[in-house]
């Protein structure tokens, strides 16, 4: 096909001035107004509108500081709506229909089903969305359903029951802790093989927006409420390994990470200062630098080829037999869900050439995707489906060159440090011990934002946690979810 072929030409009128408006075959409007002009209807449209003799456009355009997206500076994206009039009625139908059949072949969704989380990061999800993100949806000619959530794990609820044949995609507009709810959800139906294939959008709204921040990046593309939006329109889409986390019947979905020591303390315990806003992550960072800890213990993988040299041999670690503290095998509800849930990818581990490290260690990082935060580029070489897990692995580090490591979080120049183990692994088993010196005490295990285990003496113990602070297993399912995601 020609691209360059018109699908419809007319001599239409933009701001009263009569000029020729071609729609080309790639699906670029070109017209003039004394400059010529183009619009993508896959990259730039949101939509259009018919009122009355005229047609309206709605359009996204990049620019920079008002110019054009080559001039430099930083990238925003600015409405540029455009209206015009076609020559004659007759015109204005066929406008109408080559428009819409460009727009249906691209294969967008029309109907989302948005989570907004209203108690997440500074409580602001809910004006994002009702100021920026419906605005442009319904732009888009999108139908929504609305569910605010209520309390925690509320979208995993939803998740887990709705009618997903009645949407093309589920939208949160939150932080992570939506997604991973969400994918937990879907995991749990009795057709979580299909349920799981739905397409998941994420606009940053919380505290912590990895996974906006990872797909986002990964094209150059700022972590705005604009640019994710119009990543979901668009309607591209990619597949998202999904990590099972294992501790005997109890099984938890990640998508995002899983922490042990100085991370997921900071992480949890800097809970107590949450009305610092992010401001009280560097400030319970800086507290845990002072007073550090390490932690006994000792984690088994099985590497990613090119990594086989990490560690040291060992035989399969073995599954924990142990059941979470809010495992309940009487619990009827449980059980059914047990056996009709997503069990975990099909992997004998037994045949899989084990590695060890031993502790004490600082900290444990394993990552699906490269950023934690908007400003913590954990894992740097982590991929959004190559079946791996990032590991990186803090120990024997003295303070300054810790410090060294913290600073260089935001732009993932950590992992090049020789305190610093980071590789890539297929399986995991982490056996969490307590802390070097207080034996008393243990620590947490943090997975997406949410604590997985509660050791004896750490931040709100007496809490009751998904799992036990014990041995458990992770295994990683290549591409099982599906995200959308942006393209250049």
């Amino acid at each position: 096909m020609d691209h360059r072929r018109p699908l419809m030409s007319d001599r239409v009128t933009v701001n009263g001035t009569v000029t020729p408006l071609a729609l080309l075959a790639n699906g670029r409007l070109w017209w003039s107004e004394g400059i010529q002009r183009c619009l993508s209807l896959e990259k730039d449209v949101l939509g259009f509108d018919a009122s009355g003799p005229y047609i309206k456009i709605k359009s996204l355009v990049e620019t920079r500081d008002g110019c054009c997206v080559t001039a430099g500076g930083p990238a925003r994206l600015l409405r540029n709506d455009v209206v015009f009039m076609p020559s004659s009625e007759a015109a204005h139908i066929l406008w109408c229909q080559k428009l819409r059949e460009f727009l249906d072949s691209l294969g967008r969704p029309k109907r989302l089903f948005v989570f907004v989380n209203p108690f997440g990061g500074r409580r602001c999800a809910t004006e994002i969305f009702s100021e920026q993100v419906k605005p442009l949806l319904q732009d888009a000619q999108i139908e929504i359903t609305v569910q605010e959530t209520k309390h925690q794990l509320h979208a995993k609820e939803v998740a887990r029951t709705m009618d997903i044949t009645k949407y093309d995609g589920i939208v949160c507009v939150s932080g992570d802790g939506i997604l991973v709810e969400v994918v937990n959800g879907l995991l749990q139906r009795e057709d979580w093989d299909t349920a799981i294939k739905m397409p998941l959008g994420v606009v940053p709204a919380g505290t912590g927006n990895g996974m906006a921040k990872s797909l986002l990046d990964s094209i150059g593309d700022p972590c705005d409420v604009a640019y994710a939006v119009l990543a979901i329109i668009r309607g591209h889409k990619q597949p998202l390994d999904v990590a099972t986390i294992t501790q005997g019947e109890t099984r938890f979905f990640s998508v995002l990470m899983l922490a042990w020591g100085l991370v997921a303390d900071i992480d949890i315990e800097s809970e107590k200062y949450r009305w610092m806003g992010s401001a009280r992550l560097e400030f319970y960072a800086l507290c845990r630098f002072f007073n550090l800890r390490q932690y006994i213990g000792c984690v088994s993988f099985v590497p990613a080829p090119g990594y086989e040299a990490f560690g040291e041999a060992s035989s399969y670690p073995g599954k924990s037999t142990r059941k979470g503290s809010n495992s309940d095998p009487s619990d009827a509800e449980n059980v059914n869900l047990q056996k009709l849930s997503y069990q975990g990818p099909e992997i004998n581990l037994e045949n899989l050439n084990w590695r060890v490290i031993n502790g004490p260690f600082i900290s444990v990082w394993l990552h699906n995707v490269p950023w934690a935060g908007e400003d913590t580029m954990a894992a740097p070489d982590a991929k959004f489906c190559d079946g791996y897990l990032d590991l990186i692995i803090i120990k024997n580090c003295p303070k300054l060159p810790l410090l060294s490591i913290m600073s260089e979080l935001s732009k993932g120049g950590h992992v090049k440090s020789p305190y610093v183990t980071y590789l890539k692994v297929k399986a995991f088993n982490l056996q969490p011990g307590p802390r070097t010196k207080d034996q008393e005490k243990e620590g947490i295990i943090d997975s997406d934002g949410e604590v997985l285990a509660r050791g004896k003496g750490t931040y709100k113990c007496e809490q009751k946690a998904l799992m036990a602070y014990d041995k458990l297993q992770i295994t990683v399912d290549q591409g099982l979810a599906t995200l959308f995601t942006p393209t250049t």
